[in-house]
């Protein structure tokens, strides 16, 4: 019988999946435990006075062996019954397992006073009467359910069974292979999810579709969402809390629901002590909700909430905001009272907590999140008590804005991340799904946890739904981070998808989801409406052409293909999976990716067709068709991932998204001018990189043919007038050549025009002509080619070349790098425009002075034909200055912004930042793009051979790509390809 190891396809392996194996075969092991076997099948036994969530998860585990085996396993709440049992519960409250430890059989030694470990072990004989036990014992009640889990997990069924129907494996028999084995301490401490703008979906699902008798999210919905924190690890759960779903604490059932599942609740940055000010404060009964009017009302208020709730595990969040996330008080009031009236009320929170819970208060987990203004509250002097937590923000979209400085990384309370993989705000909400790439995530939460954020991580994953993955990468860092680095994490995607669906599928899930996640992280798909979130009064968000170029660089149609290929690839995916694993593969892989094509489908080319109305190209109204195609398919298949498992999901994927209920950048593009063709067939060209405006060139001319590049360009030809348009194509010269010389269409053809290296003669202004015909319509193309004796191409290998009046270099692909002790550089993969990036150090190192000679840098070779005054523009990632304590390095730096340098040869040296103000338009711009385009005006001082320098001065900076404009470069969002000579 073949034997499978589903433990070695955890995508994060504690030292407990190092060893312990599930097997469907027995293995010559005197560690083998049969659960379920040919005339076995164990009983899993727990102590009736262990935590309830013991039990829980034992009745769990029991029902996923049956779905793996089809064979229900005894349960029962004492370990006499049974030859062959699992003894599973704490060591502080299960008898069996305290026995077997004083009788030396196993040792609990490494779970005493620990946090959430362990240990899962096959004993023989463990007692009288039963021949083999495999024990599951934690040092909690997490700890044991964990373990127990994992077996689970193992065994084949995934965390995601339930919430993304991935299939369960099917076994005939189950072995367990468990040398004595103890699970590692979680990263952090508290690891969860905070349930958000859920409007759209998890909302009107749970009201319409799963718990109607509630008609919102009720305790059923709350169950399904804690026992998926528990199968994941997470122990953390922020209820939703906008005002359309009824309140968390409104609904009794729901706390002990939560501590069924051990799950330690919280709330989000602006819920003091629990509290929903959203919807549970109710001004006409209780006044204004303002500290400095109505203080004594709200302690009171809050005061109940936590006597109400002292009985259960939870983190406090110590707050003081206006209602629904907004700033209490107004503009006018100072800064002083502003730090004064939060600590105040901060410190009244703490003496309430005090009050009601007989612990020292100095051990109830508490947190303080300093999101948007309150950060500036915090930063003019805001004292907090030692042992809290300071949970740090990302700015919304990925990027952390601020870390425990060399002071706060002494606090006992240490440090914690809010971060956001789904949001609703400016400048634009991401809500459809989440396409935060994990080599981000990776990047900003590592150098959080390196700074103590250890204690509180906290995902706001907006529905859950629709960023499974970016969830589970997230508390799987959150609980072993060490076994992620810059290159795994890449490849997480793939590995969490191949274990749900089969390894064989790994080399496609890796290709699809890489260049998903590199498209979307350069624009994700629900901004591709191009306007501003905040820009919805009078018909919604305003819809404008994207920045993406049809004319230069191959821009838009390299970005449409790709998305076509990939798409396909999933749609043939799709088809070929098994019945029971489509569901699941639809909302996981298949709806994102095709979403993603058809949106971009749709907006691109209504682009395209208000281009072809003022070209008037005949082709326009088949554009057209298209675009209203890509628009009826994303309702189709919205409607299909809706229609699910018999409408299973039904209300949970939405196309209206954001408050004016529209979202824009799902409807059709504006297609309002139009253009019918009439008349007889009418010749016209577009060469590309052309300009097509009025008043611009009066021939048509392509880019220039570059020897150290030799690439094509193209033309297209197209109609103007009705009927089929017979055309030829004539070169001037045998060096030319044309990829079609004739053609006939009713719309346009697009032709390749490129030169053959071994005709072409030596020179550096060699002209000739492509000439098209149609009937007595004559229309010339200028072709122009560099090809000069010296340098000689095969000199220039490697070299990054000018061309057409640029140079492009991808920032990993340098030529020489100079480290120190402190600064070493990293290509980091999975992020950036060009797939890989280059970071220069570790976050967390010193920073460098970033103008002295020896600094560390990088260095790349570029030539250019010409000299004088250029532009450099360096693509980085918008991160800020790691935290608020920094070295000022020079007299004229300052700590509020990043630093790294550029420069050419000896020249002067440029400073630009990652960093801008958040909620400045640079920063706008800086995040829907992820990337920050710096401009530095540098000098060349005569033709040749050069050096780019990129020098360290804040470590961590991460730069994507370096594009030297010499008058050439033209207009694109991405800027154009490497022109490296190969």
């Amino acid at each position: 019988m073949r034997i499978f190891s589903l433990l070695i396809l955890l995508v994060v392996a504690s030292a407990l999946q190092s060893q312990v194996v599930v097997n469907e075969n027995v293995k010559h092991s005197k560690y083998a435990f049969p659960l379920v076997a040919s005339k076995i099948k164990a009983t899993v036994c727990y102590d009736a006075n262990d935590y309830p969530v013991v039990k829980k998860v034992a009745e769990l585990f029991v029902s996923d062996i049956e779905n793996v085996t089809g064979q229900r396993l005894k349960l029962a709440d004492e370990w006499k019954k049974g030859k062959t049992v699992v003894i599973v519960g704490t060591i502080e409250k299960n008898q069996a397992i305290r026995q077997l430890a004083s009788n030396g059989k196993i040792d609990i030694s490494p779970l005493e006073g620990a946090w959430e470990r362990y240990l899962i072990q096959t004993v023989n004989h463990p007692f009288p009467g039963v021949d083999k036990a495999l024990i599951v014992a934690g040092s909690d009640r997490r700890g044991a359910s964990y373990g127990l889990f994992s077996l689970s997990e193992m065994a084949g069924v995934s965390p995601w069974y339930w919430w993304a129907d991935v299939p369960v494996k099917k076994h005939k028999t189950l072995y367990v292979d468990a040398p004595t084995t103890v699970s590692k301490a979680p990263s952090v401490k508290y690891r969860g999810v905070f349930l958000n703008d859920e409007d759209w979906g998890l909302k009107p699902w749970a009201a319409k579709t799963f718990e109607k008798e509630r008609g919102n999210i009720g305790p059923r919905t709350y169950a399904k969402i804690c026992e998926l924190l528990l199968r994941l690890k997470a122990n953390h759960l922020a209820p939703a809390m906008h005002p359309v779903s009824t309140a968390f604490y409104k609904i009794p059932e729901n706390k002990l629901v939560a501590d069924t599942f051990a799950i330690v609740m919280g709330s989000s940055h602006c819920e003091p002590l629990l509290l929903n000010t959203a919807s549970e404060w109710n001004s006409k009964t209780m006044g204004p909700w303002d500290y400095g009017k109505n203080k004594d009302k709200i302690n009171e208020v809050l005061g109940n909430r936590v006597k109400e709730n002292c009985a259960y595990e939870n983190v406090y969040t110590l707050a003081l905001r206006g209602l629904h996330d907004a700033a209490m008080g107004g503009g006018d009031v100072p800064m002083k009272e502003k730090v004064k009236m939060l600590e105040s009320a901060l410190k009244d929170q703490r003496n309430l907590i005090a009050e009601h819970i007989d612990r020292p208060v100095e051990t109830i987990p508490q947190a303080f999140t300093p999101y948007k203004e309150v950060l500036e509250i915090y930063s003019n002097g805001l004292e907090l008590p030692d042992d809290v937590t300071i949970i740090w923000p990302d700015d919304n979209f990925g990027y952390m804005k601020r870390l425990s400085g060399p002071h706060e990384q002494k606090r006992s309370g240490r440090a914690g991340v809010y971060y956001h993989v789904s949001y609703l705000g400016v400048p634009h909400s991401y809500l459809w799904y989440s396409t935060t790439p994990p080599a981000l995530m990776y990047e900003e939460l590592r150098k959080a946890y390196d700074t103590t954020a250890d204690r509180i991580w906290l995902a706001n994953c907006g529905d859950l739904k629709g960023a499974e993955m970016q969830v589970s990468l997230f508390l799987d860092m959150a609980y072993d981070i060490d076994s992620f680095n810059a290159n795994n994490v890449v490849t997480y995607p793939a590995r969490w998808l191949a274990k749900m669906f089969g390894e064989q599928y790994y080399s496609v899930f890796e290709d699809i989801t890489s260049s998903h996640i590199n498209l979307a992280f350069s624009r994700k798909p629900e901004y591709m409406g191009w306007g501003y979130w905040n820009n919805y009064w009078g018909g919604g968000e305003k819809r404008t052409d994207t920045e993406f170029s049809f004319a230069n660089y191959n821009e838009a149609e390299n970005r449409l293909n790709e998305y076509s290929r990939i798409g396909k690839k999933a749609e043939n995916l799709l088809a070929s999976l098994d019945k029971d694993s489509q569901p699941a593969f639809y909302q996981l892989l298949y709806y994102p990716v095709k979403g993603a094509e058809l949106m971009n489908h749709m907006t691109i080319k209504g682009q395209y067709y208000r281009q072809y109305v003022r070209q008037q190209r005949a082709a326009a109204n088949l554009i057209k068709e298209k675009v209203k195609n890509y628009h009826d398919s994303l309702q189709i298949i919205t409607e299909g991932y809706n229609s699910l498992l018999n409408g299973k999901w039904k209300y949970m994927m939405s196309l209206k998204q954001n408050y004016e209920g529209s979202s824009s950048y799902f409807m059709l593009p504006l297609m309002e001018e139009s253009y019918t063709p009439v008349g007889a067939p009418k010749l016209a060209l577009q060469a590309e990189s052309e300009i097509l405006d009025k008043g611009g060139l009066s021939y048509h001319s392509l880019p220039v043919y570059n020897t150290f590049s030799r690439k094509s360009h193209w033309i297209d030809v197209y109609n103007q007038g009705s009927g089929d348009l017979s055309w030829t194509a004539k070169s001037s010269d045998d060096w030319i050549i044309v990829s079609q010389k004739a053609g006939q269409t009713p719309t346009e053809d697009r032709i390749r025009v490129s030169v053959d290296w071994e005709k072409v003669p030596v020179g550096e202004s060699i002209k000739g002509a492509v000439e098209f015909s149609s009937n007595d319509q004559k229309e010339c193309v200028l072709v122009s080619v560099f090809n000069p004796a010296s340098p000689v191409r095969d000199e220039m290998q490697g070299v990054y070349m000018e061309e057409n009046g640029y140079v492009s270099i991808p920032a990993a692909g340098f030529h020489r790098k100079f480290e120190s002790n402190d600064i070493k550089m990293n290509i980091l993969p999975g992020v950036g425009v060009e797939g890989h990036a280059l970071q220069l150090g570790n976050p967390i190192s010193p920073l460098q002075m970033y103008r002295a000679g020896d600094v560390p840098r990088v260095e790349y070779d570029f030539y250019t034909f010409n000299a004088g005054i250029y532009d450099v523009y360096t693509y980085v990632l918008p991160t800020f200055p790691l935290h608020a304590e920094r070295d000022y390095k020079l007299p004229e730096h300052t700590n509020s912004d990043t630093k790294y340098s550029v420069r050419i040869d000896d020249g002067s040296i440029s400073t630009p930042s990652t960093s801008a103000i958040e909620y400045s338009q640079v920063w706008y711009d800086s995040v829907l793009k992820n990337c920050r385009v710096n401009k530095s005006t540098l000098y060349v001082k005569k033709p040749g051979k050069h050096t780019l320098q990129i020098r360290c001065g804040d470590p961590g900076v991460v730069i994507q790509k370096i594009v030297i404009d010499m008058g050439g470069l033209k207009r694109s969002y991405l800027g154009p390809e490497s022109t490296k000579c190969n």
